[in-house]
C-alpha cells in the first residue's frame, strides 16, 4: 500500500446529510480548514454506530480547533438519514455524512475493499491545503478512538504552527515537543 501523507486530496463531489438537510459538498469545501475524512464501511452495522458516535461526542472540541468531519461510506445520503433518524447514538451526529455510492472519494483515498463496494475502516486528517497529514486504517473488528484522533489533530496543528519542532510520542497539548538538531541524535 501506497502512503497518502503528504499527498493532496482528490477532486470529488458529494451529497452529504448534515443536521437534517442534503448538501452538495466538494474538495473546494475542504480547502483553507482542518478535515477529517472518518471512512467506515456501511451504515446500520456493528461497530461502525460506536465509531461514528464517538466522533460526535468529540465533534464540539474539533470544531473549535477549526475542523470539519466528513463521515463517508458507500451508502447513499438517504440511507445516512434514515439511519441518522432511526439510531439513538447516529442520531447525535452533527457532522457531514456523505454519500459515496460512485465510490469517487473511497477510491480517491484508496480505502475501497475490492470487489466488495465498501469502505475501509480508515481515518484521514487533512490540513488547510489539501494536503493529508495523517492517515489510520484498520482490521474490520478494530474501532477507532475519537481521544487518539483528537490528540493527533491538535499535534498536526502544533506542528504547522511551530516550525522546527516536533511532538513526540503520546504528547499531549502542553507537553514539551522536540526541535530536531545535530545536537540530539544519539541522546533521545
Amino acid at each position: 500500500m501506497t502512503t497518502l501523507v503528504n499527498t493532496e486530496i482528490k477532486p470529488f463531489n458529494a451529497t452529504a446529510f448534515k443536521q437534517g438537510e442534503f448538501v452538495e459538498i466538494s474538495d473546494a469545501d475542504v480547502k483553507g480548514k482542518w478535515a477529517v475524512f472518518f471512512f467506515y464501511p456501511a451504515d446500520f452495522t456493528f461497530v461502525c454506530p460506536t465509531e461514528l458516535g464517538d466522533v460526535a461526542d468529540k465533534y464540539e472540541e474539533l470544531q473549535k480547533l477549526g475542523v470539519e468531519v466528513f463521515s463517508v461510506s458507500t451508502d447513499t445520503h438517504f440511507t445516512h438519514k434514515a439511519w441518522h433518524d432511526s439510531s439513538e447514538t447516529i442520531g447525535k451526529i452533527n457532522y457531514y455524512m456523505v454519500g459515496d455510492q460512485t465510490g469517487t472519494i473511497t477510491n480517491n483515498f484508496g480505502v475501497m475493499r475490492e470487489g466488495q463496494g465498501l469502505a475501509d475502516r480508515a481515518t484521514f486528517l487533512v490540513d488547510p491545503d489539501g494536503v493529508i497529514q495523517a492517515m489510520e486504517i484498520t482490521a474490520e473488528g478494530i474501532g477507532r478512538d475519537a481521544d487518539d484522533l483528537l490528540r493527533k489533530v491538535k499535534a498536526a496543528q502544533y506542528v504547522r504552527n511551530n516550525p522546527g519542532e516536533v511532538c513526540p510520542a503520546k504528547w499531549k497539548e502542553g507537553d514539551e515537543t522536540l526541535a530536531p538538531s545535530l545536537d540530539l541524535v544519539g541522546k533521545i
